[in-house]
């Protein structure tokens, strides 16, 4: 017969069908397939039909593609349609990893043929040709008790490596301990940029044995760097990987979990943290998170917690708001100083905006009013007319008043007043180079060991607008501090009004597990997550529909009207029942033709 082209798909036809059944669930995403379709299997397709094989199946007329999730003996006079052919030479699942997508597809209120094909690779999945390699030989002290667990087979609870930069050699030779045994290690990063730059590290003390994976990488590479992970191997990706079965797999390393490129926006909202968490448990290896904040959903587990030596990061000034006068200015006098001292000597610096264009906000001077476009409702930056529908925005709706003030230190605003401070030819916005950058977090990549940091506005940073905001401040702190270099004079400098915040404290001592307790205490007496669960439900493109039937499960907040439609939030100590009753109901709304989003587990509310 020969052997099969990478994309063919072995014909089963009709033929002489097996006394064996399968499972299939098919790759279509709603909820009424979940429970899967019996076929037949015919005999030519007996020795290559498993659990996680991908197949072709007739459905409603057409063939379709789909998962065996189960094998079972036939029963006498069953008149069932035949499975089709099978797609590829490689199972996408076994047993554990099938329990933990059944789990995160009823979490994540999600149809479970769309989290069976986040296992799956674009292309029919292949074994990998290669024969194994010999099992490196690395130098260098290893994270002894994830090693000796992972040998061992041993569940253990998560592992907390706190440090303000992923320790590479560290982290190479624990992965090079376990491909000595023969096991795999999974590395997640938040962005291509630094899975590339990890596998490069990586690559270089265990050569051979590394392959990498990314959402740039067009879909025959994605398919080779899954198939290569069906061997023992160091597989380096962004979270899109999180799902992929790896062979033997005996470590699975999260560089900063609590960054939000680790959590879906779109459902369903898988986060890289509790799906890798769920499959350690079944799957029996280790996981491990690297940074300088993690986040209370992972303390709240119980961690084996590993500090780095010494300080995490440089020095952290904080400027009291409260004894300081800035004459209008975002700035103030120390912070004006230290910013002209610095460029005067040629230093550089990265000045800290929360969000693009000029400013967060802008209000009336008269009666104090936030700016809103009549049109569209949104916050528009200063000028004449809204920036994204152009509606002209004219007089304040309240009062009438035509003086409008900036609120918060967006980027356009921070840029105008440094560039009175030092010259504005010194001053840029990122990805731009010069001596004083000014950006977003999605702007510190690859920026390098910095003389001065500042954040303007930290407060805007703590009382943001959902439960989160203080663990998200300091988690942003602590990676803005972690861009200062070493070395006499370097520091961060804070404004803020509250310099007593557990938050604000943590980032001066370097010292974050502090501030996270006294997070996770407030949690608790709230019934936020770890200590509860919220769900935010979406809808849109109709008339809102009733949420009533939830709430003997739990309690429902809104409807909430929005630009796009109404929202509810769902919260309470346990949503499971909730995410039970709501599957069959989203079914209905999407079937009605509305847009439904579910964010189970939400950042932002």
């Amino acid at each position: 017969m020969g052997a099969d082209r990478p994309n063919r798909r072995v014909g089963g036809g009709g033929g002489t069908l097996t006394e064996r059944r399968a499972l299939v669930v098919p790759a279509v995403p709603s909820f009424s397939v979940d429970g899967g379709f019996r076929y037949a299997i015919p005999e030519a397709l007996a020795a290559t039909i498993e659990l996680g094989t991908v197949v072709r199946v007739p459905l409603a007329g057409r063939r379709v593609r789909g998962f065996v999730v189960a094998l079972e003996d036939g029963a006498d006079g069953d008149t069932l349609k035949p499975v089709a052919a099978v797609s590829g030479d490689r199972s996408v699942f076994d047993e554990p990893l099938l329990e933990s997508l059944r789990w995160a597809s009823h979490h994540y209120v999600s149809p479970l043929s769309t989290m069976l094909e986040r296992a799956a690779p674009p292309n029919n999945p292949r074994r990998h040709p290669s024969r194994l390699l010999p099992p490196p030989a690395v130098a260098g002290d290893a994270l002894s008790g994830v090693v000796e667990a992972a040998i061992g087979g041993r569940r253990v609870p998560p592992t907390v490596l706190l440090a303000s930069h992923p320790p590479t050699a560290l982290l190479a030779a624990t992965a090079g301990a376990l491909l000595s045994h023969g096991l795999s290690t999974m590395v997640i990063a938040a962005t291509t940029r630094e899975a590339e730059e990890l596998f490069e590290v990586f690559s270089a003390v265990l050569p051979g044995h590394c392959v990498i994976a990314h959402g740039d990488m067009g879909d025959r590479a994605i398919t080779g760097a899954w198939s290569r992970a069906t061997m023992p191997c160091v597989l380096v990706g962004t979270p899109r990987v999180a799902c992929w079965p790896v062979a033997r797999l005996g470590s699975a390393i999260v560089i900063e979990e609590g960054r939000r490129a680790m959590k879906d926006r779109q459902t369903p909202t898988v986060h890289v943290r509790e799906i890798l968490r769920r499959r350690g448990q079944r799957e029996r290896f280790g996981l491990t998170v690297v940074g300088p904040t993690p986040t209370t959903e992972i303390l709240a587990t119980g961690p084996t917690v590993i500090r780095s030596g010494g300080r995490m990061w440089s020095s952290v000034e904080v400027v009291d708001l409260r004894k300081e006068s800035t004459g209008g200015s975002i700035f103030s006098e120390p912070v004006r100083m230290a910013l002209a001292a610095v460029t005067r000597r040629g230093g550089r610096s990265f000045v800290f905006g929360h969000r693009k264009g000029y400013a967060a906000a802008t209000r009336c001077v008269a009666c104090r009013t936030v700016r809103r476009c009549p049109g569209c409702g949104s916050r528009p930056d200063p000028g004449e007319r809204c920036t994204r529908c152009g509606l002209e925005l004219g007089p304040c709706v309240d009062c009438g008043g035509t003086r409008f003030e900036a609120l918060g230190a967006g980027v356009g605003r921070v840029v105008a007043e440094a560039g009175r401070i030092v010259g504005s030819d010194f001053v840029v916005p990122a990805p731009e180079s010069g001596l004083v950058v000014v950006g977003t977090e999605r702007d510190v990549l690859g920026l390098g060991d910095l003389d001065l940091v500042v954040v303007p506005d930290f407060d805007g940073l703590l009382h943001g607008t959902n439960y989160r905001s203080a663990e998200d401040a300091l988690r942003l702190g602590a990676r803005l501090a972690g861009l200062v270099g070493r070395g006499s004079g370097r520091r961060m400098m804070l404004q803020t009004s509250e310099p007593d915040h557990p938050a604000v404290r943590g980032l001066v001592k370097s010292d974050p597990l502090s501030a996270l307790e006294f997070e996770l205490e407030t949690r608790r007496v709230m019934g936020y997550p770890p200590s509860g669960e919220l769900a935010v439900v979406e809808v849109g493109g109709g008339s809102p529909p009733d949420l009533a039937p939830l709430l003997e499960h739990c309690d429902v907040l809104g409807p909430a009207p929005r630009r796009e439609g109404t929202r509810w939030l769902l919260q309470g100590s346990d949503l499971g029942r909730a995410k039970t009753a709501l599957r069959p109901m989203v079914q209905r709304w999407r079937d009605s033709g509305l847009r439904v989003r579910i964010d189970v587990d939400p950042i932002d509310l």
